[in-house]
């Protein structure tokens, strides 16, 4: 048995787990043990025969005990004795209900008891005949989103976010550069250009080891490499195959001296290419995958790298976010193109959440985390009350919540004033590492705010003596999706007219490939939060990505406030950052565009009302 079925069958028992409403810990065992063996290069099995020592699998980082023998059971048996007691209770095809909106493990419990549904198509088939109406919570409202669910998985199970693609490519790379001679892989395709779904995978890679006269042994490596699920081709210089969750990639290795010209044609899009083409045939040129070509004697005037080729057709070099054809090869010839944000840009991040709501850090923590990753400054938004079962805050809590985030914020600035604490200890060690990095000049600014909930009036769930006293106020809908557009519009419009709301918190409520936006007018809320002077959110998170790009470049039309924000459960979060930044250079925003990379006394002028 291969690393990837070891994997797979240990995923799978973890979903079993979770539908049979077992220990939290234990379901997390067996995610990480599955995450690690897939990438291991050595096959497991290899250490599960009678005379290996049994260290060899613990010395694998989260295998303890009870997984080495799971291992050893599946090596052995091609099974193991929870799985299959997991099996007798259970239908392997209930994982994949869980993926649908509003099946958690306990609704997938009660329907499979109730109803012995086991699949899609058997839910689909009860909820169309209204057999879950009689079950507890699966009312008419239930089903019709439900439907609508399944719907929009079919739909989207070949697409994956962002974040799963860029972790795929991370993993894959890492493993392609174990053979020497690698030097650069580049993710290409829609992943480059920052789409928030991806349907395939392409990376290109180069270095010493891809030439024409070597490269055979590379292709070689890369078809054996543990993660592959299944192998689909392999040619003389590409390899292609399916991941355990069906994600297709495909693994190009080409020579340095065409990278650039192969790197341009497999980012695309496909109408940007077109155009660029187009363009080039215009100046007796051909553009391909190998280099830009002089039609009349097929002399090579630029392959190694994009910029050559961009130059060479009277171009400035376009950002891969901006090739869309959206206008990005008018803007590149006349050389309007904007300096689009980036990372280093953003000062702070002003909305995330603690232990205090559904967080899983502390106050400090998450300031340690944000100074960690070079920002000035957060605010701490956790749920108001309306959302109870992320243990929101009524007004008493909200306000005592601020006052210990306005004493955290004290206690780093008193130990800022006196060269200690986390952003000295940050520099000294970079400083160190020989870094280059500059002295913090300002002490790190804890803002005290919450998110809270637009409810179904329009009105919000804390009164605005509480809010008033509060540094940074994001304003969400968290329920009411159903309601119709002019419902949605009206309701959002009056907590904006709320003069102690900031922020509006990812305005469409979407889900990607989860849950489409509620039905809110844009073109009515957009103009009029520029009116009032109330920001709108980019939700950085890939699973909202709200405003998304195409509403944010509206948003900056219409000459709204923008801000960028984690929405941060976590210290790990802001790593999320990244993928927002994205967005932002999709939609062409600059550094001006988008508040948080003011100091923060200009960010606070710039957010206040009236």
């Amino acid at each position: 048995m291969d690393n990837i079925t070891i994997a797979r069958l240990l995923d799978e028992t973890a979903a079993l787990l979770e539908i049979d409403a077992a220990d939290a810990f234990r379901i997390r065992s067996y995610r990480r043990a599955a995450e690690t063996i897939e990438q291991q290069t050595t096959q497991l099995s290899t250490f599960c025969g009678p005379d290996c020592d049994p260290k060899l699998l613990l010395a694998i980082p989260g295998i303890g005990k009870g997984m080495a023998a799971n291992i050893r059971d599946l090596v052995a048996t091609g099974t193991m004795p929870l799985r299959e007691e997991l099996l007798k209770k259970y239908k392997a095809s209930m994982l994949e209900l869980l993926r649908l909106p509003g099946m958690g493990p306990k609704t997938v419990s009660m329907l499979y008891s109730a109803l012995q549904i086991g699949d899609i198509e058997a839910l689909e088939e009860a909820a169309k005949r209204g057999d879950l109406l009689p079950l507890p919570r699966l009312g008419q409202k239930f089903t019709d989103k439900l439907l609508k669910g399944i719907e929009d998985y079919r739909k989207n199970s070949s697409r994956f976010r962002i974040d799963v693609a860029t972790e795929y490519a991370d993993r894959i790379s890492k493993l392609i550069f174990n053979f020497p001679g690698i030097e650069t892989i580049t993710p290409a395709g829609s992943l480059r250009r920052g789409r928030e779904t991806c349907g395939d995978l392409d990376l290109l890679v180069t270095g010493p080891a891809c030439e024409p006269d070597v490269v055979a042994a590379a292709v070689e490596h890369v078809a054996t490499l543990p993660l592959i699920d299944k192998l689909l081709a392999k040619g003389q210089n590409k390899v292609s195959f399916t991941l355990r969750n069906n994600l297709q990639v495909d693994v190009r290795l080409l020579p340095r001296a065409s990278y650039g010209a192969a790197l341009q044609y497999f980012t695309g899009s496909k109408h940007h290419n077109v155009a660029l083409r187009q363009r080039a045939i215009k100046r007796g040129l051909t553009l391909s995958e190998y280099a830009l070509l002089r039609l009349e004697d097929n002399k090579i005037i630029a392959a190694a790298t994009e910029a050559e080729i961009y130059n060479a057709l009277d171009l400035d070099y376009i950002p891969p976010e901006l090739r869309e054809n959206n206008g990005e090869l008018e803007a590149a010839a006349n050389h309007t193109l904007p300096v689009l944000i980036e990372r280093a840009d953003i000062r702070g991040d002003l909305h995330m959440h603690t232990t205090e709501t559904d967080g899983s850090n502390s106050i400090l923590e998450m300031a340690e985390a944000a100074i960690e990753r070079g920002l000035e400054y957060i605010a701490i938004t956790d749920h108001s009350k309306a959302l109870a079962m992320a243990s929101g805050m009524n007004d008493e809590r909200a306000l005592a919540h601020a006052a210990r985030i306005r004493s955290v914020s004290d206690e780093l600035a008193s130990a800022f004033a006196d060269k200690r604490g986390p952003q000295w200890d940050r520099y000294e060690r970079l400083k160190s590492e020989g870094k280059p990095v500059e002295p913090p000049t300002v002490p790190f600014r804890i803002l005290a705010g919450v998110e809270v909930d637009i409810l179904l009036d329009g009105s919000l769930d804390l009164t605005d003596d509480t809010l008033a006293q509060l540094d940074i106020v994001v304003a969400s809908v968290h329920s009411g999706f159903s309601q119709l557009l002019e419902e949605i519009t009206a309701r959002v419009l009056r907590a904006a007219e709320n003069p102690h709301v900031h922020i509006l918190g990812h305005p469409t409520g979407r889900k990607v490939l989860g849950r489409e936006p509620y039905k809110v007018d844009l073109s009515v809320l957009l103009p009029a939060a520029a009116r009032l002077g109330v920001a709108v959110e980019h939700n950085a998170s890939p699973a909202r990505s709200d405003l998304n790009d195409v509403n944010l470049r509206l948003a900056k039309q219409t000459g709204c406030k923008i801000v960028v924000n984690t929405d941060a459960h976590s210290i790990d979060d802001f790593d999320k950052l990244k993928f927002g930044i994205i967005q932002l250079r999709r939609a062409w925003l600059t550094a001006p565009d988008v508040l948080n990379t003011l100091p923060v006394d200009q960010l606070l002028a710039a957010l206040k009302r009236g």
